[in-house]
């Protein structure tokens, strides 16, 4: 049965939002909860951060006044691995810019994770999918995608300098397996390679499993295989025509690790 709340704005009370809280608690995933109440996962996560409601307009988290933490740091990491890989900042009329971060239709469960990302990041925005030849741009609206992504900037990333706030290090720091999942989601894949040994004089075939991530950015290269050693996967760089532009991870230990905590798009 879905739930019949009163809102504020676009925002549900506190007692629908107690009341929700409450099915999670139970034990249920977010997306149960979704379905029968009606009420997107992205606000159920959302609450779970923070229960009371945001009045319009609330200040940018780090342009205001008093700039404070980013609320949900986990997701920030996420999204901004994906804003990295897959994303761009246009600025559009009255100061506003629209976020849009290019998502293959092939993952749906992408699609879902980054929408919700998004979502999480600004609260009041209007979340929107629009289709293009083979993906969906996840597009969202803000006077403040600079502020939260001062990445951004004219011409390409990687024919300018990419590094990231102190701030930004810190949540990375703070939360680097999500950071990982983001970039890896946008320009990573997880492929089965094969080789040849001998086994009792005879030749046989065997497989095994290999993440790659591509990028052209020598920043957002570091960026990614400095935040792999800090989390103990070992990864090599592979040259392709004379290019640097792909990151393997081969060793078994290091895979596991990486099956364990990012896993294959979905």
């Amino acid at each position: 049965m879905r739930v019949c709340a009163t809102k504020l704005g676009s925002m549900y009370d506190v007692g629908t939002r107690e009341w929700t809280l409450a099915l999670v608690a139970q034990g249920r995933s977010l997306n149960s909860v979704s379905k029968q109440t009606g009420i997107s996962r992205a606000a159920i996560r959302s609450w779970q951060t923070r229960l009371d409601p945001l009045e319009r307009g609330v200040p940018c988290p780090k342009c205001s006044e008093a700039p404070t933490a980013i609320e949900d740091p986990s997701s920030y990491a996420y999204l901004l691995g994906l804003y990295l890989g897959d994303g761009c900042i246009s600025a559009g009329k009255r100061g506003v810019y629209s976020l849009r971060i290019a998502c293959a239709d092939a993952w749906p469960g992408l699609i879902e994770a980054c929408a919700e990302a998004v979502q999480i990041a600004r609260p009041d925005n209007k979340v929107s999918r629009v289709p293009s030849a083979g993906c969906q741009y996840v597009t969202s609206f803000s006077k403040h995608w600079p502020c939260l992504f001062p990445q951004h900037g004219p011409g390409k990333k990687h024919d300018r300098r990419i590094a990231l706030e102190p701030w930004q290090q810190q949540i990375v720091d703070s939360h680097p397996w999500e950071f990982i999942r983001g970039l890896f989601h946008s320009d990573g894949c997880r492929i089965a390679n094969w080789a040849t040994r001998m086994v009792r004089g005879e030749r046989k075939r065997y497989e095994y499993p290999r993440y790659f991530f591509t990028n052209k950015s020598d920043g957002i290269r570091k960026l990614y295989s400095d935040t792999l050693t800090a989390v103990g996967v070992e990864w090599t760089t592979l040259t392709r025509g004379g290019k640097p532009y792909n990151i393997s991870v081969a060793r078994r230990a290091s895979v596991a690790l990486m099956d364990a905590h990012v896993g294959p798009k979905y």
